[in-house]
């Protein structure tokens, strides 16, 4: 498989496990997975690119941001996260670190200064354990911006937080108060 195919299949993956599963004739059960085989069957219909178990395995094992997980059996795959569909992760609550960093666009600064982090269309606002990985997000957006979060002091607060199947914690939203900004 090429880098460039490699690339497509993991687009659509992301696009179809965490969006529109319709958009290939597939549901997702209540925590987001779907059947390996009815994915494949379904992928190939609907996409130019013929996509094999081989294949599937190599872009879950490649992808940088490790955004899908097969189920333990290995009969089922998932997004890890970043659902706009309605789905129960199954996630539990956990003790976040100190800190947890989120990247985002200079251009988010005002509305982020006024109204804090909110998940918006998605299930949670994503944290990034580390600067680095904060900073690739953002950049993703424009010019990027990473935020500190005091996400153990939002915890003692009472708020929840998640980590999800590839490190990226999750919560429901971060008050201006939990922010540091510099």
């Amino acid at each position: 498989m090429t880098p460039k195919e490699e690339f497509k299949i993991s687009k659509t993956l992301s696009y179809v496990l965490r969006h529109r599963p319709d958009e290939i004739g597939i549901m997702l059960d209540e925590n987001g997975y779907v059947g390996v085989d009815e994915l494949i069957h379904q992928f190939n219909a609907y996409s130019q690119i013929q996509l094999t178990l081989e294949k599937l395995k190599q872009v879950v094992a490649n992808n940088d941001k490790q955004r899908f997980a097969f189920s333990a059996d290995g009969f089922k795959i998932r997004a890890s996260q970043g659902h706009s569909v309605q789905i129960e992760l199954d996630y539990q609550p956990q003790v976040p670190p100190e800190l947890l960093y989120h990247g985002t666009a200079a251009a988010n600064l005002p509305s982020i200064r006024k109204t804090g982090l909110a998940k918006r269309s998605r299930h949670h606002v994503h944290l990034s354990p580390d600067v680095a990985t904060a900073k690739n997000v953002g950049s993703r957006h424009g010019v990027p911006v990473v935020l500190p979060i005091k996400a153990l002091e939002m915890h003692q607060d009472g708020m929840l937080f998640y980590c999800s199947d590839n490190g990226v914690w999750l919560t429901d939203e971060v008050p201006v108060q939990y922010i540091v900004f510099q």
